[in-house]
């Protein structure tokens, strides 16, 4: 694992050079050297006061480096100078970072959040406020961990050890808040062993995700929505490390460093699960960020003088090794103005000694002598600028930083934020945020053709699924209506109507054979009385089909194909029918022999067929399928025989 460099950060100007910074060719540094040594020879120079020391710094949305220094929170120009001073009222926190959102900057300070109004630094406004305070409980310590704002859903993040996290409006109102150890239906998640010392790290928020992350010190990681407190997962990583720092990523990625083991971790954003594992040189200390720029790539410094870039698929690539060998990297990488190059210090020295044992690193550093500043662009491996202090940068320092110690970190915020040496275009944090926003559309577009086809597939599955249950809902509901189903069940129901289409198909059967005879002999009018019969016979199978026993199919065909009608006017009966494939019309006339009353008991005939007995419509069933069955070459005899039998059940 690596371990950190056995001599302190590396400060620039009086720190930096213990020598060689005191020569006559250097008068820049000779100006800024802390505590009154580039004045040694003059005996009468007052003493100088102490440097003050920085915290992290950030670049505010005006361009400018914002830092708290004591009780004051500063801003640098980019030349150095102090653009503003807004006083502050308590000791600011400089192990946290400020963060800022629009006009507004927000730092911790001893048990407070303050908010800073940068424009009413030089009005009678106040430029502070005290946006939260804590009262810890006595005994006990719960200091402010820290802090993350997001714009986007006017929202600040605040985590105090062991009480958790905080969320409030922008407007100071508390929206939610959450432990480090949850209950889930009488499950433990999160913290699982010593509860009292387990508590939350940092927040760090996902924008384009919409998720905030927390890390708890028994190595989970939490994600939840940044809208309320719903999780999405808890991923355990402690069998890698309890110490660790996130990144998230703008390709559905997120990056996790453990700085002991030297290892890299890509997680998917949605489940949490591990998609790849990468090692990389050792780390200068635990608290190391990696920098990830806008084309979705983590870039971080080592020890061996390596730069370390992975892209979200977690491909790695080594920069930076020409000079490797005498050099080391002990700050994370600064990106431009542009989002998509960063500045890195590698530090030049005489002699560098690494040792490996087992999973730990432990590198050795001997006479810093320089230090190589490069602008460089990994997802391109494009190297823009390259400068030297002491050389080219030394002009750049200005007098107006001799009363702060100024590191790595704050020498490359500063000429990201004065642009130096950048020839690449610069972007705001909104035109980053869309672009990022649509590289991470195009990406999920064009995703894995067998991730594709997959989908597809489910896809219809499920369309397949949805129209089977349509089907099956339509059907059952059509079954439901029919009072016959509910009187005699399924079985019952399907039998019944079965027979019924075998006698529909018999009765078409025996009307064909009656029109045909019919047309043979238009002075029968025996013929033309049994077709009149047939086809109430037939009307009456289809009204029951239509009306008890319809499973939506079935439809009443009286004008349909080739039909006959019984006609009666007065005393003459007549019957009209029509053939399909001639389109005549035949009518044949002659007196009636029937009187009204057998017209009406005639009419009347499928009304009391409905109510003849099971074992009945058995035997008729199983002598319209013999008529069926025996085909054309069955004797006249058979099928008058038949007919008859047909009638007398039709009339009855």
């Amino acid at each position: 694992m690596a371990m950190g460099l056995l001599w302190r950060p590396l400060c620039l100007l009086a720190f930096f050079l213990a020598g060689g910074a005191r020569s006559e060719s250097s008068p820049a540094l000779h100006k800024l050297d802390a505590g009154g040594a580039a004045a040694a020879g003059n005996a009468r120079a007052p003493p100088r006061a102490p440097a003050r020391a920085l915290s992290t710094p950030i670049i505010a949305n005006d361009g400018r480096l914002v830092a708290c220094s004591g009780k004051d929170l500063l801003a640098f120009g980019r030349d150095g100078s102090v653009a503003w001073t807004v006083p502050l009222g308590h000791m600011c926190n400089d192990s946290i970072r400020p963060v800022t959102d629009r006009d507004k900057v927000y730092l911790v300070a001893e048990d407070r959040v303050i908010k800073v109004t940068p424009r009413n630094a030089h009005t009678a406004t106040p430029a502070s406020e005290v946006f939260f305070s804590y009262n810890a409980t006595p005994g006990r310590s719960e200091e402010i961990v820290g802090v993350a704002v997001s714009g986007s859903y006017a929202s600040l993040f605040v985590t105090i050890r062991n009480r958790g996290l905080f969320v409030f409006s922008l407007q100071g109102e508390l929206q939610w808040s959450l432990g480090p150890a949850l209950d889930w239906f009488g499950h433990r998640l999160g913290c699982e062993g010593n509860v009292s010392a387990c508590y939350f790290d940092a927040p760090v928020l996902d924008r384009l995700e919409g998720a905030v992350y927390v890390l708890n010190t028994e190595g989970k990681l939490y994600s939840l929505y940044i809208q309320n407190r719903a999780f999405r997962w808890i991923q355990d990583l402690s069998s890698f490390d309890k110490v660790m720092t996130i990144a998230p990523g703008n390709s559905r990625c997120l990056y996790v460093v453990f700085p002991r083991k030297s290892v890299v971790v890509g997680l998917n954003v949605s489940t949490g699960n591990i998609s790849w594992k990468q090692r990389i040189g050792p780390l200068s200390n635990e608290k190391t960020l990696p920098t990830v720029d806008s084309d979705g790539w983590l870039s971080i410094g080592s020890l061996d003088g390596i730069l370390y870039s992975i892209s979200p698929d977690g491909d790695m690539r080594k920069f930076l090794e020409e000079t490797a060998h005498d050099s080391a990297i002990h700050v994370g990488p600064v990106l431009d103005c542009s989002g998509f190059s960063m500045y890195i210090a590698q530090t030049i020295v005489e002699g560098k000694l690494i040792r490996t044992s087992g999973d730990y690193t432990s590198v050795s550093v001997m006479k810093p002598s320089r230090m190589l500043v490069t602008l460089f662009a990994p997802a391109n491996g494009t190297t823009y600028w390259t400068g030297e202090y002491p050389g080219e940068l030394s002009n750049f320092l200005s007098s107006y930083l001799i009363d702060f110690v100024v590191d790595e970190t704050i020498l490359l915020t500063l000429l990201s934020a004065a642009r130096f040496g950048n020839v690449t275009q610069c972007y705001t944090r909104r035109q980053t945020i869309s672009w990022t926003c649509k590289q991470a559309e195009v990406k999920f577009v064009q995703a894995d053709p067998g991730e594709n086809k997959l989908v597809l597939l489910l896809l219809l599955f499920q369309l397949i699924v949805i129209v089977i249950q349509a089907v099956a809902f339509c059907f059952c509901c059509i079954f439901w209506r029919k009072k016959k189903l509910q009187g005699k069940g399924l079985q019952k129901f399907l039998e019944k109507r079965r027979s019924l289409h075998i006698k529909k198909r018999a009765l078409d059967k025996m009307i064909s054979d009656l029109e045909q005879k019919a047309s043979q002999d238009a002075t029968s009018n025996e013929t033309l009385g049994e077709l009149g019969e047939m086809v109430k016979a037939k009307e009456g199978v289809e009204r029951k089909l239509y009306a008890s026993y319809s499973l939506g199919k079935d439809k009443l065909s009286l004008n349909q194909g080739s039909s006959s009608l019984p006609l009666y006017h007065g005393e003459y009966k007549s019957h009209s029918f029509r053939c399909s494939q001639k389109e005549s019309i035949t009518v044949f006339n002659g007196p009636s022999d029937t009187s009204t009353s057998e017209d009406s008991t005639s009419s009347s005939s499928s009304d009391d067929s409905e109510s003849c007995s099971c074992c009945e419509d058995m035997d008729f069933d199983m002598r319209l399928q013999s008529v069926e069955e025996a085909g054309p070459s069955n004797s006249v005899s058979d099928a008058e025989k038949f007919r008859t039998n047909v009638l007398d059940e039709v009339r009855v």
